[in-house]
C-alpha cells in the first residue's frame, strides 16, 4: 500500500496543474438526445443539461423534495385530480409544456417514457403562461413525474432552454456541453467520455483526465478505500473527496411465477431466499451494498422495517426444502438433484463471478444452479416471453415514493411490463389499489407496509440487495452534493482553484 501511495502523490501532484474550466466525466453511451425516447439514466443525464423538465429536483434538500424549473410548483385541486401550472421560464410558453407533454403519448412517437402520462386525461394551455392537467383519477406522485428528465419542454423548434446546449457529439466516443449563458465560478464546459474499461476511467481520474469517477469498482476498492472505510490517505491529502451515498436501486433475483417448478411452489421459493448468504454477498461487493429485505428501499416512506422472515437462515432453507418436496435438495421426480438455471443479461467478469457465487451458496441446499449468459436484448426477450427460470436484474427507481417500486409486482403491469416476474395477488393488487385512492400519506403507508408483507411471504423474487453509490470527487470541482438524481446536477458545480 506504501507503493500504491507514493505513486498516487505523484500523479495527483501532476495532474493538479492541468487548467480549463471544463468538467469532465466518464459516461455509459447515450443513445439519443430526444427526451421522449430516452431510455437510460445516461440519457436522462444529457437530456437534463440541455432541456429544463416542468418541476425538478431541488439539487441540495434533504429529504428530497420538488422544485420550481421551467414551471413553479402547481396549484391541485382539493380532490387531486386537477393540476395548474405556471410558467415562468421567460423563453417558454404554455403551448411549449402542452406541446412537449402530448410527445410522450402520441402514437406515432412511440415514446418509452408515454407511461408518465398514462392516467392523464387533458393537458391544456389556458393562456400563454397557465397550462392545467386533468387527471382521470387521484395520483399523488404524478408532480415526481414532472420532474423527470422525460418531461422536458422544448422551444418550438426542438431546442432547450436548459443551462447547456450540446456542442459535439462524437458517437459512442464524447459529448460536450457549453453552458448557454457564462456564470462566474460555474464550469463552461461539461464533457462525457465513453470509457469501457473500469481501470483506464481510473488511470484517467489519477491523471487529472477526469474530474469525477462515478463508480469505484471492486477491483479498485481496497487501492482506494481502507479497512476502516475511509478514503487513502495520498488521495485525500490531494483534496479528492469520497462519498458514498444509498441508491433507490433494488437488485434481485426475479422469479419466472409462470416456471411450473417454481411459480407453484412457495415453500421453494421462500428457501431460495434464506438460502442467499447476504453476509458473503456483501464481501463479495466490499461493502457497498445494504441488505434487502423487500423491493422498497430503507428511507421510503412506506418502507417496511421489520426483520425478513426468510433472510440468510442455512437451516431454515434445508427444512423448508424439504417441505417444499425436494429434501436435499433431490428432485423426486428423477431421483435427482434438483436443476436451476440462472439468465444473466451481461457476460461480464463481475456478473460470471456473481453467479458462480450465488451457484455456491445453493449449493449448499442440494440445488443445481445453471448459469446462462446473454446479450441484454435476448435477455430482455427472454424475460418478457417467460423463457427463464431465475433472471438478474435491478430497477432504478425514478421517485422516491413506494408505488415506484411496488409497481413491480402489479397484475396489471405483467411482462412486457415492469413485472417480469408476471407475479399476480387479488390480495396485494386490492392493497396496492386501496393505496393509490387513499387521500392521506398515512392511510397509503398502511397499505404500502401491507404490500410488503404480502411480498415477503409470497417471495416472487430473491431480494438480493440495494446499491450505495461511491464516488470520489478531485479538488478542482466546488458544491459537489451526492444525490441520487443526479440529472443537471453539472449546472452547480463551483470551478476550485487548482493546487
Amino acid at each position: 500500500m506504501r507503493h500504491i501511495a507514493s505513486a498516487f502523490g505523484a500523479i495527483l501532484a501532476f495532474s493538479a496543474t492541468a487548467g480549463g474550466a471544463t468538467f469532465t466525466r466518464s459516461m455509459e453511451r447515450i443513445s439519443t438526445m430526444d427526451p421522449a425516447q430516452g431510455r437510460s439514466i445516461y440519457d436522462a443525464r444529457a437530456h437534463r443539461l440541455v432541456y429544463k423538465s416542468v418541476l425538478e429536483v431541488d439539487y441540495s434538500a434533504r429529504p428530497y423534495k420538488i422544485a420550481p424549473c421551467a414551471c413553479d410548483l402547481p396549484e391541485v385541486s382539493e380532490d387531486g385530480l386537477l393540476y395548474r401550472f405556471r410558467v415562468i421560464d421567460d423563453d417558454l410558453t404554455a403551448q411549449d409544456v402542452v406541446r412537449s407533454l402530448e410527445r410522450l403519448r402520441d402514437p406515432e412517437t412511440v415514446s418509452p417514457n408515454g407511461w408518465m402520462l398514462k392516467g392523464v386525461a387533458t393537458i391544456e394551455a389556458l393562456d400563454e403562461k397557465t397550462v392545467e392537467i386533468r387527471l382521470e383519477r387521484r395520483c399523488h406522485y404524478f408532480p415526481w413525474l414532472m420532474t423527470m428528465p422525460a418531461a422536458a419542454v422544448m422551444k418550438g423548434d426542438g431546442s432547450g432552454t436548459g443551462a447547456f446546449e450540446l456542442k459535439h457529439w462524437r458517437k459512442n466516443h464524447e459529448m460536450v456541453f457549453r453552458r448557454r449563458e457564462p456564470k462566474d465560478g460555474a464550469f463552461d464546459e461539461i464533457r462525457y467520455l465513453v470509457v469501457d474499461d473500469v481501470s483506464t476511467q481510473w488511470l484517467m481520474f489519477l491523471k487529472g483526465e477526469m474530474d469525477f469517477l462515478g463508480e469505484i469498482s471492486r477491483d479498485n476498492w481496497d487501492a482506494v478505500v481502507g479497512a476502516d472505510g475511509k478514503l487513502d490517505p495520498a488521495l485525500e491529502e490531494k483534496g479528492v473527496r469520497l462519498y458514498s451515498v444509498p441508491t433507490l436501486d433494488t437488485m434481485y433475483l426475479g422469479i419466472n411465477m409462470r416456471d411450473p417448478v417454481l411459480g407453484t411452489n412457495k415453500k421453494l421459493r421462500q428457501a431460495l431466499n434464506a438460502a442467499f448468504d447476504y453476509p458473503a454477498w456483501e464481501r463479495f461487493y466490499s461493502g457497498r451494498i445494504i441488505e434487502a429485505g423487500g423491493p422498497v428501499p430503507p428511507g421510503i416512506d412506506g418502507y417496511l422495517d421489520e426483520p425478513f422472515e426468510y433472510s440468510f437462515d442455512l437451516e431454515k432453507a434445508r427444512r423448508l426444502m424439504a417441505e417444499a418436496g425436494y429434501p436435499g435438495g433431490i428432485d423426486p421426480k428423477t431421483g435427482r438433484r434438483l436443476v436451476l438455471t440462472l439468465t444473466i443479461g451481461r457476460a461480464s467478469q463481475d456478473s460470471r463471478e456473481s453467479g458462480e457465487l450465488v451457484a455456491a451458496f445453493y449449493e449448499r441446499i442440494g440445488v443445481k444452479l445453471e448459469l446462462a449468459f446473454q446479450t441484454w436484448d435476448a435477455f430482455l426477450k427472454s424475460v418478457n416471453e417467460g423463457r427463464v427460470q431465475l433472471y438478474r436484474m435491478g430497477w432504478v427507481g425514478d421517485y422516491p415514493d413506494a408505488q415506484n417500486f411496488l409497481q413491480l409486482f402489479h397484475s396489471k403491469n405483467k411482462s412486457p411490463g415492469p413485472n417480469h416476474s408476471d407475479y399476480e395477488s387479488e390480495a396485494f393488487d386490492r392493497e396496492y389499489d386501496l393505496a393509490l385512492e387513499s387521500a392521506t400519506e398515512k392511510e397509503r403507508n398502511i397499505h404500502w407496509r401491507r404490500c410488503q408483507e404480502i411480498l415477503r411471504e409470497d417471495c416472487p423474487w430473491v431480494f438480493t440487495h440495494f446499491n450505495k453509490s461511491n464516488m470520489l470527487v478531485r479538488p478542482t470541482v466546488g458544491n459537489y452534493v451526492p444525490s441520487v438524481f443526479p440529472y443537471g446536477a453539472e449546472e452547480h458545480f463551483t470551478v476550485m482553484e487548482r493546487q
